[in-house]
């Protein structure tokens, strides 16, 4: 999987474009990431990407940054040994593109605030 654009609210990956928040495994996205509290990201909202076992999490706090990430969601996803980096979602597209050929990612992004 590459990214191949992010705009606010919009996302290109292989190809096709998405519209709403979204995990980008490895193999596959899950369109439609929910979160319990949108702006609030939380250990449950996570959970199919802690199942995925990645080596890194990448999260796309949104265009502005609007996202924020707890530090006990930071503790628990640190504690699966997943390193979390944070970023607005341009600059996490980006890290995700770069390690993706080097590394277990998923990447977590919001698409809009």
């Amino acid at each position: 999987m590459m990214i191949d654009s992010y705009d606010f609210g919009q996302i290109i990956i292989d190809g096709r474009r998405y519209d709403r928040d979204l995990i980008v495994f490895s193999d596959k996205v899950k369109a439609g990431w929910w979160r319990k509290e949108g702006h609030l990201l939380q250990t449950q909202d996570l959970m199919e990407v802690l199942e995925a076992k990645p080596e890194v999490l990448v999260v796309g706090t949104g265009y502005y940054g609007a996202m924020t990430v707890p530090a006990e969601t930071r503790k628990h996803v640190e504690s699966e040994k997943i390193e979390l980096i944070a970023q607005k979602t341009a600059e996490a597209c980006k890290t995700f593109n770069r390690l993706v050929a080097s590394r277990k990612v998923v990447a977590a992004l919001h698409l809009t605030c």
